[in-house]
């Protein structure tokens, strides 16, 4: 493992067991299994109420495996409440919690950050499984078959440039069907210079050794080369990386949303923070389930409308409650941040090709 993805696994594992902490005061009820205790089992302090006063764990712990399993999920999520209150407003509402958040009504809903972490990893999960099955076998399997195409044209024109040539020895000089296979014997070698540069651009590689080249030696040598020699090692970095470095799609959008609202007063970096993390989740949980609806085998035709539309129409309401922007101001802006998400795009793809190659 390279630096930058240790590096990548650590800031990820980081941010999500921070993410994933249950906060101090969460709710503990009594029940068969569980501690009864006087004091607190963590500081000795005396105990006056539901939690420690002196360092805030709950007064009634548990140890049975169905509290521990209800404290799994409440820690991914806090599953009991505030997930059931986040979705709905990040769906419909999604300006409103994000304005919510950043004026400091945060108890009530799961964090950005908690939020993005859940949706990254569910979503990557959901590739890296179509991709054992699906994407990463289809890119491999396409690969191949396109070289063994090539390749079986280039044994069937071989052996017609050499049906011509042995008609060629057998025939007089004066035959007089000599310039049909002449000709016959030109196009076969004409076809097999041009399945000669087909073979080098798909396997990279000539007969004669000669590997396809960019013009760029840092290129070739980083990227291209290490793709031809094993593309399906490289699709596996590739979607190792993403969920590694999924956090870096937050630094790579700020600057584009700074652009949109630098002269307005009372809005910071942190808002803006806030509301990409957000809106990344929501379009990471949006792919989700727009994915399994296509599992479902509904009709091409309502899976794009669906991946079209209620991203745009989601960008819009979150930008302007977010905000507090009139129609006007919101829709361009939800224009421009629709240019700025390829950008961020391309370059997020851009940094996982080369940690990919690293």
């Amino acid at each position: 493992m390279s630096d930058l993805e240790g590096l990548g696994t650590a800031v990820t594992g980081t941010a999500l067991g921070r993410a994933v902490e249950p906060e101090t005061g969460a709710v503990s009820r009594g029940g068969k299994g569980h501690f009864h205790e006087s004091a607190c089992l963590n500081c000795e302090t005396p105990l006056t109420g539901n939690y420690c006063a002196h360092c805030g764990q709950p007064a009634h712990l548990h140890r049975t495996l169905g509290a521990f399993l209800h404290d799994l999920l409440h820690g991914v999520l806090h599953f009991e409440g505030k997930t059931w209150r986040t979705l709905p407003m990040l769906a419909f509402r999604p300006g409103r919690l994000t304005r919510d958040y950043i004026d400091g009504k945060r108890a009530r809903f799961v964090s950005p950050m908690g939020l993005f972490l859940f949706s990254v990893f569910i979503m990557f999960a959901l590739v890296q499984i179509a991709g054992k099955s699906g994407a990463q076998e289809e890119a491999d399997t396409g690969r191949v078959d396109v070289v063994s195409s090539v390749a079986k044209l280039q044994e069937e024109t071989e052996a017609r440039r050499d049906d011509a040539l042995a008609q060629l020895e057998a025939m007089p000089a004066d035959a007089a069907g000599r310039a049909k296979v002449e000709a016959a014997l030109a196009k076969a070698e004409e076809d097999l210079d041009t399945l000669q540069s087909a073979k080098k651009i798909t396997t990279g590689i000539g007969s004669d050794g000669e590997t396809f080249e960019s013009g760029s030696s840092w290129l070739d040598e980083h990227i291209i080369r290490k793709w031809q020699q094993n593309p399906k090692l490289m699709i596996y970095k590739m979607q190792s990386n993403g969920y590694k470095f999924s956090w870096l799609l937050i630094p790579l959008s700020l600057p584009f949303v700074w652009l949109l609202f630098f002269w307005k007063r009372g809005v910071g970096l942190y808002d803006h923070t806030v509301f990409v993390t957000y809106s990344i989740a929501f379009m990471s949980l949006w792919f989700i389930i727009v994915s399994v609806i296509a599992l479902l085998g509904a009709p091409e035709g309502l899976i794009l409308l669906l991946s079209i539309t209620v991203p745009i129409v989601h960008l819009y309401r979150h930008v302007k409650g977010a905000y507090e922007l009139r129609r006007r101001s919101a829709l361009w802006r939800t224009a421009a941040l629709l240019i700025f998400i390829n950008f961020t795009a391309l370059l997020f793809m851009g940094a996982i090709v080369l940690l990919g190659s690293m």
